[in-house]
């Protein structure tokens, strides 16, 4: 052997025993999180996190359990070994059709280890992809004999934390997302779920007294943000996290659907990627586009149709108890195609009247509103709450004081489009069977955006909300719309997982507690400090501000001062952004109601200039192809006081800031509609302090000034 034969032997020697090493590293391209993995004794998969230095994730396992009806060995959990393990390296920058900002850097080191489990000759990939602001992982089950058709059990994946972290977390839930947020050590969940388990939601199903759901938001005591989430959740269940208390360790929890089965797989397929944000700053948390980036690019060609939305509604005056959605209260019940509603004795109390809609399409036109949301519209409002109908609505046949054609007509001669609202009364296949001839019916008049409700248990009885079936009807709805060229803004269903992404005309979602929970059963100042780092990681939300009456017909009171519900129009970001109140009560403050005519929808930039969640943010972003600002800024029961510093402007350049803030003597409870607007000029070099109320927050337009 000679002498260069000799070290090519000793290097392919040394290569062969990395390739099947036992453990593997991967860094991120900046360096400062490295993952860990390795099998452990029992040939379990286990991984481990680092962020500059420091675990943030201890060695956890990973794997799944199956079900009896695969192979004598039921689990996907041990016995593996190593048969390959490939890194790669991908950067990108792709361009949203609406966001946060108009360029979407994609960049990660990726580390793809392939394992075959002894006894079975079972393979299992598991693909991680470490990106400088966290890792995502998951499961890749591909082509092969041995593993074909399988039910998962249940999901072993771990997150095991370093230390009993401060969180912010709702409820473990099957059925309902619409909790307050609760801040807690992960050693006080347990003596506090009974507490934050609100009852008196629609449909609620919860598993475990640990049980959380993600995202989930929490802070080491050592001042590291860790975001715990899942993206891309595609013909899966959706993911929540049960926690070992004793230990500090989070589980993976799967819906399960009514038979108790965790999911039904066909290989090839993947789970979902299982996501973990890190920081030491929590503005890092906000400006992640991890989630979008773990899912599939666009898939819609033609995309000229998606236009961000800004809209009002016949809605908030049923929610608030002044009208109803139901047409007549003669009918103990009603049925489609039995029940003559042309007979019937109206109510004097329904919404969706013609007189009310033309003049909520006059006011969107004077104010320059692109849409008008009807609720109640359509027949068979009147019994279906709580009954457990299959056939509810038909989403085509009008009450007979709604003029579907002739209010339609009206809208766009006014240059005002009407939203449809489809509620499904949580029956998926009332509303699959009715689908397209929905839809065709609302391409028929010009209607190009629904808002879908799911209220109610699911029908079949026994499915959730989250379970892979219902998941799988969420989607099918999602891209058939597309079909149509319909954007899709969804209540009540899965908690988004960056999947608009790929499906850009998922323009909004609900999937948490709405502004409609003031007139229900309160919200808590903070709730709007928590949503972006939790509820937003996967999506926008369509979470309906602009309430400037706070004191409601039904009694109840919002927990905001008008201030804060300017400043959600920033912080709260959305394609799709409502102003919910009533036309009169904008008509009293039109001075204020300035600022939701102008704040932009779609964006160039943002900045997020302090941030920390359950206290306060402070959010400004540049409007779409202009030099527009706008800032926001909220904050919590304690009130605070923010430091703005505006290096972010144009260098040389002179701006109008326009702020509307809290009033001294302001407060969400004793005096919410104290607020004050002033003018005044600044430059990139100016700074301002601010004082926002408890419960409150403020506004600013920046525009420049031309010379």
């Amino acid at each position: 052997m000679n002498f260069s034969f000799r070290h090519l032997f000793i290097y392919l020697t040394f290569a062969l025993s990395i390739f099947k090493s036992n453990a593997h590293e991967l860094a991120s391209p900046s360096g400062q999180l490295k993952l860990y993995f390795s099998l452990n004794e029992q040939g379990t998969p286990v991984y481990s996190l680092d962020y500059k230095g420091k675990p943030v994730i201890k060695p956890s396992k990973l794997g799944l359990e199956l079900t009896e009806n695969v192979h004598a060995l039921h689990s996907l959990y041990d016995k593996f070994r190593i048969i390959d393990g490939n890194q790669n390296t991908f950067e990108e920058t792709w361009q949203p059709i609406w966001g946060e900002t108009k360029d979407i850097q994609n960049k990660y080191n990726e580390l793809a280890v392939t394992l075959e489990q002894e006894g079975s000759e079972r393979k299992l990939i598991i693909r991680f992809r470490l990106f400088d602001d966290g890792l995502g992982f998951r499961y890749e089950f591909p082509q092969q004999k041995k593993l074909v058709y399988f039910t998962i059990k249940e999901e072993r994946t771990q997150f095991a934390m370093t230390g009993d972290h401060i969180a912010h977390w709702i409820p473990g839930d099957y059925d309902t997302q619409e909790y307050n947020y609760t801040t807690s050590k992960l050693s006080e969940i347990r003596g506090l779920m009974g507490k934050s388990y609100e009852e008196g939601n629609v449909s609620q199903t919860s598993f475990s007294p640990t049980g959380v759901q993600t995202s989930l938001m929490l802070k080491s005591n050592d001042g590291i943000y860790i975001n715990l989430h899942e993206a891309a959740c595609i013909n899966y269940s959706t993911m929540h996290l049960n926690l070992d208390d004793k230990n500090f360790i989070f589980e993976s929890w799967l819906t399960p659907d009514s038979h108790g089965d965790k999911g039904k797989m066909q290989a090839p397929c993947t789970s979902p990627w299982r996501t973990i944000i890190v920081s030491d700053d929590a503005r890092d948390i906000l400006a992640s586009n991890m989630t979008y980036n773990l899912n599939e690019p666009n898939k819609i060609e033609d995309v000229s149709w998606i236009k961000p939305t800004k809209y009002i509604g016949v809605w908030w005056e049923m929610i608030s108890g002044k009208s109803s959605w139901a047409y007549t209260e003669e009918y103990p019940s009603v049925q489609l195609g039995i029940t003559d509603f042309n007979k019937a004795k109206p109510n004097k109390s329904h919404g969706a009247n013609n007189t009310n809609v033309k003049r909520h399409i006059d006011f969107a036109a004077k104010h320059g509103f692109d849409a008008v949301l009807v609720e109640g519209w359509n027949i068979g409002w009147e019994d279906w709450f709580g009954n457990d109908k299959d056939y509810v609505f038909d989403f085509v046949t009008p009450y007979p004081d709604f003029d579907l054609k002739g209010l339609n007509e009206y809208a766009q001669s006014k240059g005002v489009k009407l939203m449809m609202h489809h509620e499904t009364s949580a029956s998926i296949r009332n509303y699959e069977r009715h689908i397209d001839t929905a839809y065709r019916l609302m391409k028929q008049y010009g209607y190009d955006a629904v808002k879908s409700g799911y209220v109610g248990k699911i029908l079949p009885l026994g499915e959730h909300h989250y379970s892979q079936w219902t998941n799988n009807h969420y989607q099918f709805a999602v891209e058939k719309a597309a079909d149509y060229q319909i954007m899709v803004n969804a209540h009540e269903a899965v908690r988004p997982t960056g999947i608009a992404r790929t499906w850009p005309n998922l323009i909004g979602n609900e999937s948490a507690r709405g502004t409609e929970y003031h007139a229900f059963g309160g919200i808590h100042p903070n709730h709007v400090t928590i949503l972006p780092f939790t509820r937003l990681i996967g999506g926008p939300m369509d979470y309906t501000p602009g309430i400037f009456q706070m004191d409601l017909t039904n009694g109840a009171h919002v927990n905001s001062t008008l201030a804060n519900q300017l400043a959600l129009y920033v912080t709260m970001y959305s394609p799709l952004q409502m102003a919910a109140d009533f036309p009169e009560n904008y008509e009293r403050f039109l001075d204020a109601f300035q600022f939701i005519k102008d704040v932009a929808l779609d964006w160039d930039e943002s900045k997020y200039l302090e941030a920390e969640p359950g206290q306060f943010l402070t959010i400004v972003r540049k409007a779409k192809g202009k030099n527009d600002w706008f800032l926001g800024s909220v904050c919590g029961e304690n009130g605070h006081t923010a430091n703005i510093d505006f290096g972010f402007l144009d260098a040389g350049k002179t701006y109008e800031a326009t702020i509307y803030a809290d009033a001294p003597e302001a407060h969400y409870l004793t005096n919410p509609q104290a607020y004050v607007i002033k003018k005044i000029k600044v430059t990139n070099k100016s700074k301002l302090t601010q004082r926002a109320a408890p419960g409150g927050g403020f506004a600013i337009s920046i525009i420049p000034i031309q010379k």
